[in-house]
């Protein structure tokens, strides 16, 4: 990164420390560079730079949907932070390439596996394409939560710092076993991650993952 990008990632991070109060929770066990995932709950537009600004001097590259790049601020941070457009009309195999080809080069790779942002906090279920590049590349996962977030705007309102929790949890392989794995597989697997990313987070933000409390993971190889 350019000496001027530094100093715009540095500018935001002590920026969002005025804004906001945040907890860092283990985010020192992520490693120092890759290749690995780092799979996050998707809230709103502060988690960007929230958590690339935390993570960095780490060399990080996230799949950033392609509408992006036509907002005049985001789409300039986006280039700086190595971001990849994605296509969510369908699967993007293209940015999908891409991200093989930066986990490749021992980047960290963020993905937000519900696709779409929540605004309110509480999870939705996510997409399995993370699933097929885990497996295609055979990068760890890391977990990776945040919240609190979603009550940024009222409180800027009422000119109040927002209570924001940043919180990492355990790393894993995934292990489908033996035989094809499926569009179902697939599917499973997608929802022990999520349900894994949202038993990091109490329970109002659970959303469709806080029903079954004894969840057994049986694709997920924790290390």
């Amino acid at each position: 990164m350019s000496l001027t990008g530094r100093i715009i990632t540095r500018g935001i991070k002590v920026l969002l420390h005025l804004l906001c109060r945040i907890r860092q929770e283990n985010l020192d066990s992520i490693p120092a560079e890759g290749p690995f995932i780092v799979v996050v709950n998707h809230i709103n537009f502060l988690e960007v730079p929230l958590i690339y600004t935390h993570l960095y001097p780490r060399t990080t590259s996230s799949l950033v949907k392609a509408e992006t790049w036509d907002n005049p601020v985001l789409g300039p941070l986006a280039n700086l932070w190595s971001g990849i457009p994605l296509k969510r009309d369908a699967t993007d195999f293209s940015a999908l390439r891409t991200a093989e080809e930066r986990l490749a080069q021992r980047q960290l790779l963020l993905i937000a596996p519900e696709g779409t942002r929540s605004y309110s906090g509480v999870m939705q279920s996510g997409n399995p394409g993370v699933v097929l590049l885990a497996l295609r590349s055979g990068a760890p996962i890391y977990p990776l939560v945040h919240y609190g977030g979603e009550n940024f705007w009222k409180n800027i309102k009422r000119l109040r710092r927002t209570e924001v929790v940043m919180r990492a949890g355990r790393p894993f392989y995934i292990e489908p076993g033996e035989g094809r794995v499926n569009r179902e597989t697939r599917r499973q697997i997608v929802y022990e991650i999520m349900h894994y990313l949202a038993s990091l987070m109490p329970e109002y933000y659970r959303g469709v993952y806080g029903r079954d409390t004894g969840h057994k993971y049986s694709y997920l190889r924790f290390f």
